[in-house]
């Protein structure tokens, strides 16, 4: 994400404060009107508003990271301000997201392929837990799992392969072969890491169409919670290495500027194991504070809940990464990429847990409704994490950063990391 060296001398972080600011006020008055259990629309069951906010991700990092904007244009056209652009790519991602849950996951799969993606045919199939909110909630659960699944191998594919091996293909070409590459791995890793879960969630548990879960030996517990966490874990190192140490060490396996095999294929790995490697020393200091998790643990005491919540810290890592990049310039900007590396992770972890003690603090039983204290029946800290993340994301991908910067021309190459331009503060 290249930035040019003007803009990064002249940046005013006043103004990318008051930005972050106006941002929480958004992500509050979402949260009050779509989200507040005790509000408007009161989608939080949790999972069902979960369902919601992880499919707009979806959609977000779809028409960014793996179609580039197609078959829209890459930056805002001559004659079309950025507001104007901005405003149409996000109406288009509301609809698309709509159309994923209601149309794709609940009308069609759901309906005609695996029935515990439509709540409808969940009550269908009848036994216990068949209506209509226990059938919405576990439908809703399947799709977070998939949509996380997406996100992960989603965003991994643009730092780890990029263009490859599609670098000389037109953009709708680069689009649609991206998009049914990553969904060819993505099933393999929901099927493997996230189904077996689902259909243990009916009973009598749907042994014919899933596995027991593999991991509930070694992991002390059924819950796919467990790879959620790792998941989530591991998708805050390809973002810190994109974002914080801009692109490397990955870079140095490139060709041409293009991304490789080799590099994919090592940014994958490594990834995934600098994630088992946070997974394993969130837990040890969950530890410290709770002792050993034990299966049939409640609430804090269960493995579980131990996986998820790594998970969670891990999402609050993922979001100050994002505000660290988009309203602090990715401070500092001086010495050397491994120095400024390191001080960027260093802060990006420090935010993260100052995120985390604001959220399990008693002023989110007024921002968002929840009772405090930290293994709460229904709470689940990445609805308001992703829908933080959608937030900023729309407003720097989609509207390129207006009204905090403001576009002065193309100076990377767009295809290679669309909608990512040169920019100037405001």
């Amino acid at each position: 994400m290249n930035e040019s060296i003007d803009s990064q001398k002249n940046f005013n972080y006043l103004f990318g404060l008051i930005n972050l600011a106006v941002v929480f006020c958004i992500v509050w008055l979402l949260w009050y009107v779509f989200l507040h259990p005790n509000a408007v629309m009161k989608l939080y069951t949790p999972m069902y508003g979960f369902s919601l906010i992880v499919a707009l991700l979806t959609v977000i990092v779809l028409m960014n990271n793996v179609a580039g904007y197609y078959p829209f244009a890459e930056s805002a056209p001559e004659g079309m301000g950025l507001f104007a652009r901005g405003i149409i790519l996000t109406v288009v991602s509301i609809l698309l997201m709509l159309v994923l849950i209601y149309g794709f996951f609940w009308g069609f799969i759901g309906k005609f392929g695996i029935a515990y993606f439509s709540p409808k045919s969940i009550i269908a199939s009848g036994g216990i837990g068949a209506e209509m909110f226990v059938a919405r909630e576990n439908a809703s659960t399947a799709i977070v799992y998939f949509c996380t699944a997406f996100l992960w191998l989603a965003i991994f594919w643009r730092v780890g392969f990029n263009r490859w091996p599609w670098q000389n293909a037109a953009r709708g070409v680069l689009a649609w072969s991206r998009l049914f590459a990553i969904l060819f791995f993505v099933s393999i890793a929901y099927a493997v890491l996230f189904h077996p879960h689902v259909c243990s969630l009916f009973y009598p548990a749907q042994l014919k169409a899933g596995v027991e879960p593999w991991w509930a030996e070694f992991a002390g517990t059924g819950s796919a919670f467990f790879n959620l966490g790792l998941v989530l874990c591991t998708l805050f190192w390809i973002i810190a290495s994109d974002m914080l140490w801009e692109g490397y060490p990955w870079k140095l396996m490139e060709k041409d500027g293009e991304g490789t095999l080799l590099k994919g294929v090592v940014a994958f790995f490594v990834t995934l194991v600098l994630g088992m490697i946070l997974l394993f020393v969130l837990l040890k200091v969950m530890n410290i504070f709770w002792d050993e998790a034990f299966m049939g643990g409640q609430y804090t005491d269960g493995p579980d809940f131990r996986y998820i919540h790594a998970g969670e810290i891990g999402g609050f890592f993922i979001l100050a990464a994002f505000i660290l990049k988009n309203y602090f310039n990715n401070f500092p900007n001086f010495g050397g990429i491994w120095s400024r590396a390191i001080i960027r992770t260093a802060i990006t972890v420090i935010g993260g847990m100052l995120i985390y003690l604001f959220y399990f603090s008693p002023a989110t039983a007024f921002f968002l409704g929840k009772v405090y204290g930290f293994a709460q029946p229904g709470d689940t800290p990445l609805v308001w994490t992703i829908l933080f993340l959608c937030v900023i994301m729309v407003q720097c991908d989609f509207f390129e950063g207006w009204p905090l910067r403001r576009t002065v021309g193309v100076e990377t190459g767009a295809e290679e990391i669309p909608g990512e331009i040169a920019r100037n503060t405001a």
